[in-house]
Formats: structure tokens, C-alpha cells, sequence
């Protein structure tokens, strides 16, 4: 029996058609022993630690198990009850992601209501429009500068009452704002366990379970509709890949009771939701909540984790600070650049043979083993999503012992289409899709020949699956839209379906550069061939309309330093004036024309101008996600982006 044939008859005890708290209820009753969440002490001011669950010294960690985290569930959902929430009613949830979201979620869940999310960096307009848009009765919220934001709106919302994951200071005046342990206090005081039990299963598969907001890029946000057979099917799905089949080989990795995995990509976006939460606390696992993005390797090292879910910004960011941590001296760097060349090779090889095997057990022991006990030495697999891996990171992170399985999804299939099976993965593929959705490639969509010459078909993905969402939240047209009339969902992605099933992600639509010379060329092939590069930190290539291909790069200031004094150079202190360095522009335009070296002429930056500023989601350059927000970043650098060209135009005028 092949693996596909396998998934798909694949059947245990997480797979159901059962709302999302019956999802969670029968797996803190399966694993009500094991090791359901860790945190970390001393970085909150947690209302629920240390009277209900206990509080770990600052810089330590404490475990619970599902039966505690049942219990804390089961008493704030009786809690949220005693304060008004019936079914059906939307209730916010305005906080990063932390122990006490996941709590929150399934204890509302299981009361009835319906989540939606709220990124922690929304502005108080952001958060009006999303709680207002949504109609949200209540919003529990991370803490008192967040509790501000909203109350800063309040007079423009219905709100019943505001909660608070942390302590509070100079609301005792108010009776419709509480901490989070008096939502529990209350829940304690009156859970009654048949009444819990009627409140899971009282909302219907095909009920509203959340509200997820799109990021609003072009246009007002959309609110888009998840219901419970939405998540639970894509729960079932992605169970079916990466459980612990029986036809799999021991060493093959899968996500079961024994996971461990560090928690830090926003809650409040659907890919962490399902793949790093509903799926998890179906399977048994355990998650460690990091504290922040800014200390994943130092969390790692403490947790041990055995896999993870992360997008592709971030394991660039880990592979620099590996690589920099791995060259400390130029002996090191080599050693190391030698290493990963030998990996590299090895993962690409079909057979290697002795010699090749020989040099990659000396990497391995040199260097890789060293990175893998970094990040806490248990890694079996890591999952990416919420955008492009980097061809040439997969194939780095393979050779350093770090796989990473790349997946494809939209907050509208809640999220996962495809991802890469970890018995068969093919590295620079999105994977075949999972099991119960339909797809098809519009062809029509594709004006010019820039990809002739795939093997297999190239155009628009469109999709059909119990995953997929019934539309967006009181905005029929643009529902209308985004269906066929036959009923398929149209992401608005261009891929390459190729003969194997495996499909490539090419870029979305309305992202191709169509030249003025009528060339169609794909931003993000280019942008990710920067993504390993000690050069340049970030890039955005642009080009729309206009006779050739340019780009806007941030360089990587601190490879920079060291560059300059590995050469005696004396740069300037300032960013701005690195940016303008001749000595500067004439290293990059060396790595610009490695990056160009095996793209077609028409796809080959041209020109390209240095910026001194990160594309950050804090300066409003990137969203939540870390995907970049093109039109943000073209208008933050339009006189750059303008004086490339003009320069062209003065120089054929001259």
C-alpha cells in the first residue's frame, strides 16, 4: 500500500466530526497525565498563577498536565457563562500568544462563543474596526496597555465586559472589567459538569467557530467565516499526514503524544491555531509558549522541543544566528561553510557514495551536532508555512539534521492545502495535498510564457474541501468573488502542479511583475534566493510596469562590520551613510550578481538601491505573519525605487 492510500484510510482516536471543545475535552481525557503546556516565569503578571496553577521562578519553567489545564478550561468556561456568554455569542481575544490564550480559547469554545482574534499590535482603531465589524459582545484582553486600547474605543462598542489574562491597577470602580482568575473564581463557584458537557456539543458542526481577519492589505480586512467542521476537518487532514501510521518506519517523524514543541507565531492567525494548537492538544502533545520571538534560542535550548511551526522569516533568522555564532573566527567560518556545502551536497545527491557520506559524518560532527544541541537536541521536524520557503534554506536546514516540511494554506482553508509528507518530502515543493481536497489549476490566468517550460500545469490555484470557508462576514460581494460558480474557492496563488502531485509555489497573482516589455516575472523566486545570503539581511524586488527588474535590499549591518574590518575599511557610523558607501554598493553588487546568476534575463535585478531600515511588522513594513507589505515598503522608498529608473532614462537620453 503506497503512503497516500495509507493517510486516507488512516483512522484513531483524534479523527471526528466533533466540535472543537469535544476535540479538546477527549484529549485532556485520553493524556489527563501528561504534559499538556509549559511557561515560563517572571515574564507576565499572571492573575491565574500562583493561586490556580503554579508560578515558576523568573527564568524557569513549569509543566502542567491536560487534567490541570482541563480543569482551568472547565472553570473559566463556567466562568464566562456566569458573566453572559451564551452560543453563538463573538467574544475577542486580544493577546499574544501565551499559556492563558490557549486556556481562553478552548474555555470559550467549549461555552459556546464564537473567537475572534485580535492581533496583540492593533491600534485602537484596528481594534474598533475588528470588534465592531465582528459585532464582539466581550474581548479578553493580555494586560492593563491593552485593556486601554480598548477602552479607548469603548463609547464606539457593545461590549458586556472586558477580562484581563494579567493584573490590573485602578479599575475596581468598574463592574464589567475583571482579571482573568475572577472569570475563574466565578466558573469554580457554579461549574456544574453536566451543564459543561451540554455546552460543548450544543453548537452544530457547521456553527460559527471564529472570526480571523485578513490583513487588510488592500482594503478593509475581511472577516473570514471558520466553523467547527472547518477546523476539525483540517485537524482530521493534517492528522492523516503526520500521525504515527503503522505503515511508516520508526524514524520517520510524526506528531503524537510524545511532541514537544515552543509556541511563538501569533494565536491569532489560523495557521498557529490549527497546526500549532487544535492539532497539537488533539494529538497529546505538549506546548512550550516562548516568550517571545526574540528569545526562541535560548527557549529552545531549555524546552528540548522535538518540532515546531514557524513561517519562513523566522528560520532565516535562526540560520543567521547559527552561521554567526559558527563563525566566530575565520577559522570557524570555513570550517562551518565547508560543512554546509558537504550537507548541501549530500541532501541533493541520489546515491551518495562512500566518500560523500565519510565528509558529511565529519560535518555532523563538527558542526551540525552542535547546532542541533543549540536548539535543544530532540528537533525530528520542524513545519513551515504562511509563505515561500527559500529552496536553498530547505536544503540547509535538511543538511544540518533540522528538517523542514513546507506546507501552503489560507486563512480561508483553515489553513492547510498541502504539505510535504515526512516519508516523502521534496524539498522546494509546497507537498501534494492532503487528503479530502480537491484542486485545480486555472491555466487561463498565466498572459505570457514564463513558465513554459514546467513540466505538469501552471496557473491559479482553486480549491474545494470541507476545510474551506462558506465566505467573509457580512460581505456577500466579496464572497461572491472569491468563488467560482461552481463552487471552488480561488486562492489568488500561481503554482506548478508538476507530474508527481507535489505542487511549487510560483507567486501570488496579483504579486507578478508584468514588465512594460509584457514579461510576467515572479518576485518571490528572487527574494528567496537572498534568504541564506550574509549580505543582505532583507529584499523586495519591484519592477511592475516598468522595462526591468530592481530591487530594495536592507543589508545585513553587522556581516558589514566585520567585512570592513577584515579589510581595514573605516565605514561610516551611520546606516544611512552605509547605505550610500560606494565600497558597500560595490560587496552587494557582487552577491546581487550571484543572486542573478541563474535567472533569465528579464527576471535579473538590474539595479538596486540600499535602505537602512528592517522591514519590521513594529515599523508597519511587515504583517503579523512577517509577510511583507509590498505597497507599504514601495511607498516608505518610492524616491528610491523613482531614482532607479530615472537614472536609466537619463542615461539612454545621454
Amino acid at each position: 500500500m503506497s503512503w497516500r492510500e495509507a493517510e486516507r484510510e488512516y483512522e484513531d482516536d483524534v479523527i471526528g466530526e466533533t466540535t472543537l471543545g469535544r476535540l479538546f475535552e477527549d484529549g485532556a481525557e485520553r493524556h489527563a497525565n501528561r504534559p499538556a503546556q509549559m511557561y515560563k516565569g517572571g515574564v507576565y503578571e499572571r492573575t491565574l498563577t500562583p493561586d490556580v496553577l503554579p508560578e515558576p521562578a523568573a527564568g524557569e519553567w513549569a509543566t502542567i498536565t491536560y487534567g490541570e489545564m482541563r480543569d482551568a478550561v472547565k472553570k473559566l468556561a463556567t466562568g464566562f457563562r456566569e458573566l453572559g456568554v451564551a452560543t453563538g455569542d463573538r467574544v475577542g481575544i486580544f493577546a499574544a500568544t501565551r499559556m492563558e490564550w490557549a486556556q481562553t480559547d478552548f474555555a470559550l469554545l467549549s461555552a459556546g462563543a464564537v473567537i475572534t482574534t485580535v492581533y496583540p499590535g492593533s491600534s485602537p482603531s484596528k481594534v474598533e474596526y475588528l470588534l465592531g465589524d465582528s459585532g464582539a459582545e466581550a474581548v479578553v484582553v493580555e494586560n492593563q496597555e491593552l485593556l486601554e486600547r480598548v477602552l479607548e474605543v469603548e463609547d464606539e462598542l457593545d461590549l458586556e465586559f472586558v477580562a484581563s489574562f494579567d493584573e490590573l491597577s485602578g479599575y475596581d470602580d468598574r463592574d464589567d472589567v475583571y482579571e482573568l482568575a475572577d472569570v475563574y473564581e466565578l466558573g469554580a463557584d457554579a461549574y456544574d459538569p453536566d451543564a459543561y458537557q451540554e455546552w460543548i456539543d450544543e453548537p452544530d458542526l457547521d456553527d460559527l467557530a471564529s472570526l480571523i481577519y485578513t490583513s487588510g492589505t488592500t482594503g478593509k480586512p475581511k472577516g473570514v467565516q471558520l466553523t467547527h467542521r472547518n477546523f476539525r476537518s483540517n485537524v482530521n487532514q493534517v492528522r492523516k499526514r503526520v500521525a504515527p501510521r503503522p505503515d511508516k518506519d520508526p524514524d520517520v517523524p510524526s506528531i503524537d503524544e510524545e511532541t514537544r514543541v515552543v509556541s511563538f507565531l501569533p494565536l491569532a492567525h489560523v495557521f498557529e491555531r490549527t497546526a500549532g494548537h487544535f492539532l497539537l492538544f488533539g494529538s497529546g502533545s505538549c506546548v512550550a509558549y516562548a516568550e517571545s520571538p526574540d528569545t526562541l534560542q535560548e527557549d529552545f535550548a531549555a524546552v528540548g522541543p522535538t518540532g515546531g511551526t514557524s513561517v519562513p522569516r523566522v528560520y532565516e533568522k535562526i540560520y543567521d544566528a547559527i552561521r554567526e555564532q559558527a563563525s566566530e573566527s575565520s577559522v570557524k567560518e570555513r570550517i562551518f561553510e565547508w560543512a554546509v556545502d558537504v550537507g548541501v551536497e549530500y541532501q541533493k545527491a541520489d546515491s551518495p557514495g562512500a566518500v560523500l557520506e565519510a565528509k558529511r559524518k565529519i560535518a555532523d560532527k563538527l558542526v551540525f551536532s552542535t547546532v542541533r544541541e543549540a536548539l535543544g537536541g530532540n528537533i525530528e521536524m520542524l513545519i513551515s508555512g504562511g509563505g515561500s520557503l527559500s529552496k536553498e534554506l530547505g536544503y540547509l536546514y535538511h543538511a544540518m539534521g533540522l528538517p523542514i516540511y513546507e506546507g501552503y494554506g489560507l486563512t480561508e482553508t483553515s489553513p492547510v492545502v498541502t504539505t510535504n509528507p515526512p516519508e516523502a518530502p521534496e524539498i522546494g515543493t509546497i507537498g501534494p495535498p492532503i487528503v479530502d481536497m480537491e484542486i485545480e489549476i486555472d491555466e487561463s490566468v498565466v498572459t505570457d510564457d514564463a513558465f513554459a517550460d514546467d513540466p505538469g500545469e501552471v496557473g491559479e490555484l482553486v480549491v474545494k474541501g470541507p476545510n474551506v470557508s462558506q465566505g467573509y462576514w457580512n460581505k456577500p460581494e466579496a464572497t461572491e468573488r472569491a468563488f467560482t460558480e461552481d463552487g471552488w474557492f480561488r486562492t489568488g496563488d500561481i503554482v506548478h502542479l508538476r507530474p508527481d502531485g507535489y505542487l511549487e509555489f510560483r507567486e501570488r497573482a496579483k504579486q507578478i511583475l508584468v514588465l512594460s516589455t509584457g514579461k510576467n516575472v515572479a518576485p518571490a523566486p528572487i527574494e528567496d534566493a537572498f534568504a541564506a545570503s550574509q549580505v543582505v539581511e532583507q529584499a523586495m524586488v519591484v519592477g511592475d510596469g516598468r522595462k526591468f527588474v530592481s530591487a530594495v535590499l536592507v543589508p545585513n549591518f553587522e556581516h558589514l562590520a566585520d567585512w570592513a574590518d577584515e579589510n581595514d575599511y573605516d565605514l561610516p557610523e551611520d546606516p544611512e551613510a552605509i547605505c550610500a558607501d560606494d565600497r558597500v554598493r560595490n560587496y552587494v553588487q557582487v552577491e546581487v550578481d550571484r543572486i542573478n546568476d541563474p535567472f533569465e534575463t528579464h527576471e535579473t535585478i538590474k539595479k538596486f538601491r540600499l535602505v537602512p531600515e528592517e522591514f519590521t511588522e513594529e515599523n508597519d513594513l511587515l504583517t503579523p505573519t512577517m509577510k511583507k507589505k509590498r505597497r507599504t515598503i514601495s511607498d516608505r522608498f518610492a524616491d528610491r525605487i523613482e531614482e532607479m529608473y530615472a537614472e536609466t532614462e537619463a542615461e539612454a537620453e545621454a
